[in-house]
């Protein structure tokens, strides 16, 4: 995976890194979102699925994505079958997020593909994917930043900060998690 670097001149700090067409399409999304599926009940997955399709999203089989999960830029997701992302978790999806077959994303999970050079001053957008491999559980309220992976079948316990990548089968807690 590699990072990418959104940089602007210095009298554009602050300004957005994105084209219009990106925001307003942002804009559209965060509104279909909010009319058409956070009100939703659990068993109206396959609307939500849809959707997220419509918007780009990358869904294989059928995997569950709470009526109160945040997926910031859809067309930068991608679900594998039975993946679940859940209540309140937070895919700040500027950069690709995949959640694999059967990967589990709990309540209030926030995995963040976005950062800041801070070596810089005017402190560019600097982005990178996240990978949560097959069978994998990402615990509540756990933090994944840009450019991780999460091994196939690791755990990553709760309220868990993950800067490194996370081998396969291992699990890991705390701030940073180890």
């Amino acid at each position: 995976m590699g990072t990418t670097l959104h940089e602007k001149s210095e009298r554009d700090r602050g300004a957005s890194p994105w084209s219009l067409r990106s925001r307003v399409a942002i804009l559209v999304w965060e509104y279909t979102w909010l009319g058409l599926c956070q009100w939703t009940p659990k068993p109206l997955n396959a609307w939500r699925l849809l959707v997220l399709r419509a918007f780009g999203a990358n869904i294989e089989g059928r995997p569950f994505v709470h009526q109160r999960a945040r997926l910031q830029i859809p067309w930068n997701v991608s679900l594998g079958d039975g993946a679940c992302i859940g209540d309140r978790a937070a895919l700040y999806s500027l950069d690709k997020i995949v959640v694999e077959r059967q990967a589990v994303i709990a309540q209030e999970a926030y995995l963040c593909t976005g950062t800041h050079d801070f070596t810089r001053e005017t402190l560019p957008l600097v982005t990178a994917p996240i990978r949560v491999m097959e069978g994998a559980f990402v615990g509540a309220r756990a933090f994944l930043m840009p450019d991780i992976t999460i091994g196939a079948g690791a755990v990553v316990g709760a309220c868990a900060v993950v800067t490194r990548n996370v081998a396969p089968g291992s699990r890991v807690k705390g701030n940073p998690a180890r």
